[in-house]
């Protein structure tokens, strides 16, 4: 090819490239789908406290109903700005009811704090329970991200799959056969769904998560990126020869109401089922073990590693990093302390810490006399010479 004819080539090719450009952009299945707009909310005080209900009847505008400013979202108390609502909890944050800059704040059933408030100018509502009114607050004016209903293009969505009303299944997810997805449901792009899983209305499936064979998602559940639910849990039998693969043929069974952070892992068992109880919450980077039973309203930190078959009772609370060995056993209302290992039953609302675990109590008091050791082993030392 002479310079002139690959001079021509390349000219050729940039025009097409200027053509073919601009109609692909018009043609991008991105360009086919209804998107969500972000709204800036604005709502007087005197809504707020309308909207939230009967938690809200103590508040300023009972006796000042002048003072109802218009509040365009929420702040941390101490960032908080005009036209924004906080929230004080504890006395570590009282302080801040006399410098903050929010218009209104959620206070605790304190006079002093809400005198110093009424002082200021400052419309308030006060509860026994700051911090759940302030998250409820927190929803009027936010919330997650959500794609309107549509099913991406570039899905795989096998025929035989039951699709509830109204769901939302993004770019390059994959449900495979027998699968049955309920009303509501959001699946976010690159979700993999095995065969014959079930998910529940109004579930929400982030980005990249993997949902394996016979697993079964309740409603209202939230699985969050890099979640793996359902693969195969650690069974090898040892042999003369190596390690023998145990099949796992059970599954895991999210209940409602379940949350589940970035990155964590539920196995399933060999034969049976793992199952994470009712409005349990996992954070990030938690593995559940296979056949492990978690009751309901309980909440891990992240790093949380739970070994085969350990069952934990209703509102149990595992601190970061917490370690808990096979068929272990935890009461209702147990708490284990961050970095906790445990390898023994722990009783109902007992509380445990160190390792290995002991009784948090205990664990206090040799953590003060650790703290000695060095002070101890001198006095000692001198002793020994006196000899």
């Amino acid at each position: 090819m002479t310079s002139y004819q690959l001079l021509v080539t390349k000219s050729t090719c940039y025009q097409l490239v200027s053509v073919l450009l601009p109609l692909a952009s018009r043609l991008s299945p991105f360009n086919q789908l209804p998107t969500t707009k972000s709204l800036i909310l604005k709502m007087k005080f005197s809504e707020i406290v309308s909207k939230l209900g009967e938690a809200t009847s103590n508040n300023s505008l009972v006796n000042n109903k002048d003072c109802d400013p218009e509040i365009t979202g929420v702040a941390a108390v101490d960032m908080a700005t005009a036209e924004n609502i906080s929230y004080i909890d504890g006395d570590k944050f009282a302080a801040y009811v006399h410098e903050t800059g929010a218009s209104a704040l959620i206070l605790p059933l304190d006079e002093t704090l809400k005198e110093r408030a009424q002082q200021r100018r400052i419309a308030w509502i006060s509860t026994s329970q700051p911090r759940l009114l302030f998250a409820q607050t927190l929803a009027l004016f936010y919330q997650p991200y959500r794609p309107v209903p549509s099913i991406h293009p570039t899905a795989v969505v096998h025929p035989s799959v039951q699709l509830g009303a109204e769901v939302a299944i993004g770019a390059h997810v994959v449900i495979e056969a027998g699968g049955k997805i309920g009303d509501r449901a959001c699946i976010h792009p690159n979700v993999v769904i095995y065969p014959d899983v079930e998910i529940g209305d109004r579930t929400v499936l982030h980005a990249n998560c993997t949902i394996q064979e016979r697993t079964r998602i309740g409603a209202d559940c939230v699985i969050h990126s890099g979640v793996v639910i359902g693969a195969e849990g650690f069974g090898f039998v040892p042999t003369a020869t190596g390690w023998f693969k145990m099949e796992q043929s059970g599954s895991v069974v999210l209940e409602d109401g379940v949350e589940v952070g970035c990155n964590s892992t539920i196995d399933r068992p060999a034969v049976g089922e793992t199952r994470i109880g009712r409005n349990t919450k996992l954070d990030n980077l938690v593995h559940i073990g296979h056949g492990c039973k978690i009751g309901a309203n309980c909440a891990m930190a992240a790093q949380v590693g739970l070994a085969g078959a350990v069952e934990l009772g209703n509102g149990v609370i595992l601190g970061g990093q917490v370690g808990i060995a096979n068929e272990v056993k935890m009461g209702n209302g147990a708490i284990a302390s961050a970095k906790t290992g445990i390898y023994h039953n722990v009783k109902p609302k007992e509380i445990v810490s160190g390792y290995p675990a002991v009784s948090h109590k205990i664990y206090l008091k040799n953590s003060a006399i650790y703290k000695r050791l060095p002070e101890m082993y001198e006095f000692f030392k001198q002793k020994r010479k006196e000899k």
